[in-house]
């Protein structure tokens, strides 16, 4: 059992603390897969011979330091490959590791439905079902030529592997999440214009700061308003280039939040996404002769060496605002 399979049981309110969680799992092994909104796939074989515990052993002590640090409690499932570990996770209870060990994969397999299995969509299930091939160890008894024969010759050698508990796949670290998000509840339902924009304000820093700090850009920007009622509004825009810059991000967020036509709505917090993220140094950038846009930068370059070397803290959320 070396890969771990983690769901951290977050609120919608609280995805932003996931790059966070992530860093705890990156404190046991660097090969770590963030799977957004809420999980992470992380490879354990160095951390078990460093450690000297086994995956379900590392997995209580990730359960409680989350608990600890984060206020987040966990659902893990283990197993010898990434799909057996996702497939264990779903049948764990939160507290507690699902774990698969070697050697009892057809075991663990064997019940379960077809459709179950990763990779295994609506149509092909169907397709297996009519032919009686509706459990996992029915798959894996049947001879390759007949699964090749109902689902294609590819496909069906992938099933018939995948059946038997053979699990080639791997975890892919992928540094952070494919997407960052910055959360502002408010203490009480606000009506107040003002506060929802230093709210954006405060969020579109807090996203510039971090992917400035991961060398990373954002293509997509999404705000998220949550109302009184538990309703929400959600939009998106694509900006016009890529860009890890704290103003762009809040002219773009400013712009979504004015296109809503609020008025007089008792908002519960607002949220903004980056999404679309690619690596700072492959991203093209339109020159600009502002100097106000290049004095700008220069203040968040400085802001950022102050916050590496001194905490978040040393710059305060909205101090760099014009």
């Amino acid at each position: 059992m070396t890969i771990l399979c983690v769901r951290f049981q977050l609120p919608p309110m609280y995805e932003a603390v996931l790059p966070q969680l992530l860093g705890l799992l990156e404190e046991f092994t660097p090969v770590v897969e963030a799977l957004p909104p809420d999980g992470a796939l992380a490879d354990l074989r160095g951390a078990e011979r460093y450690f000297g515990r086994d995956a379900v052993e590392l997995a209580s002590v990730i359960r409680v330091r989350a608990l600890a640090l984060y206020g987040v409690d966990c659902v893990t499932g283990a197993g010898p490959g990434p799909m057996l570990a996702r497939m264990a996770l779903r049948y764990a209870r939160p507290g507690l590791t699902r774990a698969v060990a070697e050697g009892e994969e057809r075991e663990f397999l064997a019940g379960k439905p077809v459709a179950a299995l990763p990779g295994v969509g609506t149509a092909t299930a169907r397709t297996l079902c009519e032919y009686g091939l509706d459990t996992l160890g029915r798959v894996a008894a049947a001879p390759l030529s007949t699964l090749q024969r109902l689902v294609g010759a590819r496909a069906g050698r992938e099933l018939h592997e995948k059946a038997q508990g053979v699990d080639r796949g791997r975890v892919v670290p992928n540094g952070v999440s494919r997407s960052l998000a910055a959360d502002r509840p408010f203490e009480r339902d606000e009506l107040d214009p003002g506060r929802h924009r230093r709210a954006l304000l405060s969020a579109a820093e807090e996203l510039g700061t971090r992917l400035r700090a991961v060398g990373k850009v954002c293509r997509t920007l999404t705000l998220t308003v949550r109302y009184a009622d538990r309703s929400a509004t959600t939009r998106s825009r694509t900006l016009s280039e890529p860009t890890a810059h704290s103003a762009a991000l809040t002219r773009t967020a400013y712009d979504m939040y004015e296109a809503l036509g609020l008025q007089r709505a008792r908002v519960r917090s607002i949220a903004l996404r980056a999404e679309g993220l690619a690596p700072a140094e492959q991203a093209s950038h339109q020159l600009t002769f502002d100097p106000v846009d290049e004095k700008a930068r220069r203040i968040e370059e400085v802001a950022d060496r102050a916050r590496a070397k001194f905490g978040p803290r040393a710059v305060m959320p909205g101090s760099l605002a014009a």
